[in-house]
C-alpha cells in the first residue's frame, strides 16, 4: 500500500507516549462484568438454558443451588469469566433463568460461596474453558496480538477489545483488566522497537533527515509537522476532501512511500 511506511512511522511516534492506562472509561467498565441488563437477543442467545444444560443443573440439590449454578453457566459464556458475587449479576437475567427453572430468583441469595467455587470448576470443565495462567495460552494470545499489532496500525484500545474477543472465542478465561492491558502495551512496545529498526535500516540518510524535520515545532506553533499530517480531516465536505487531498499530496513529498515493512 502506498505510504504505508510513512502512516505506520507516525503511528509509531505516538505508540511511544501510549500509557498503560490507554482504556476507557466505558472499556474498563465493561470488561469482564455486566454493563447493564442483556436485551432480548442477549438473553435468547447466552441465557437459554437446554437440555443439556438442565441435565446439569438438575444434579444439584436445592433450588438456590440449581439457580445459582444456572447464573454461572450462562455469565461464563456471556462474559467469559466468572463473576466473584452473584450479586453482580443483574436481577433481570436471575429472573430470565429462575424462571426457566421453576424457582424462586431470591433463592439465589442462599447461594454459598464454597459450593459456588466448586460449581465454576466443574463449569470450566465441562464446557471446555481453560485459564489465563495454563501453559501456552499467554503465549498463544502474544503471538496473535504481535502479528496484529505488527500487521495495521490498530489503537491499543482495539487491540485490546479484540483479543478479549479472541480468548473469548477460543473459550480462555479472560484475566485481570491489569494483566490484559500490560499485555497489550508490551506487544505495541516490541513492535514499535521493531518498526524503528526496519526503518532505520531501509531509509536512506536524505530520507531519513526528511522525516527527522517532521519532529520540528515550527515557529509560533504548537504541534510538529507529524503532529499535524497524523491527524485526518473529520468534516465530511468538500473542504474536508480537498484538506485529505493536500494532506496526502504533503505526505507523499516526503518521498518514503515506496518501502514496504511488512
Amino acid at each position: 500500500m502506498a505510504d504505508r511506511c510513512l502512516g505506520r512511522f507516525f503511528f509509531a511516534r505516538k505508540a511511544r507516549l501510549m500509557p498503560v492506562g490507554f482504556l476507557t472509561a466505558d472499556q474498563e467498565g465493561r470488561y469482564a462484568r455486566f454493563a447493564g441488563e442483556p436485551n432480548e437477543e442477549q438473553l435468547s442467545k447466552y441465557f437459554h438454558l437446554d437440555g443439556a444444560d438442565r441435565r446439569l443443573i438438575n444434579r444439584r440439590h436445592g433450588d438456590h443451588n440449581k439457580l445459582g449454578f444456572a447464573v454461572q453457566l450462562a455469565t461464563v459464556r456471556f462474559l467469559g469469566t466468572f463473576l466473584s458475587r452473584a450479586d453482580a449479576v443483574p436481577a433481570g437475567v436471575v429472573t430470565y433463568l429462575a424462571k426457566q427453572l421453576d424457582v424462586v430468583a431470591s433463592g439465589l441469595a442462599r447461594y454459598g460461596n464454597e459450593v459456588r467455587w466448586d460449581h465454576a470448576v466443574e463449569i470450566r470443565d465441562r464446557l471446555g474453558y481453560r485459564e489465563f495462567t495454563e501453559p501456552g495460552e499467554v503465549l498463544r494470545l502474544t503471538r496473535w496480538l504481535y502479528a496484529r499489532a505488527w500487521g495495521s496500525a490498530q489503537r491499543p484500545s482495539v487491540l485490546f477489545d479484540l483479543a478479549t474477543a479472541h480468548l473469548a472465542q477460543r473459550r480462555v478465561l479472560l484475566p485481570g483488566v491489569t494483566t490484559l492491558t500490560r499485555l497489550v502495551a508490551r506487544i505495541r512496545e516490541r513492535t514499535e522497537a521493531r518498526l524503528w529498526v526496519d526503518l532505520s535500516r531501509v531509509v536512506t540518510p536524505e530520507e531519513r533527515r526528511r522525516l527527522e524535520t517532521l519532529l520540528v515545532i515550527p515557529e509560533g506553533s504548537r504541534q510538529s509537522t507529524l503532529e499535524k499530517l497524523r491527524r485526518p480531516p473529520t468534516k465530511v465536505s468538500s473542504e474536508g476532501l480537498l484538506a485529505a487531498l493536500e494532506r496526502l499530496l504533503e505526505i507523499r513529498a516526503l518521498g518514503v512511500g515506496h518501502h514496504d515493512l511488512l
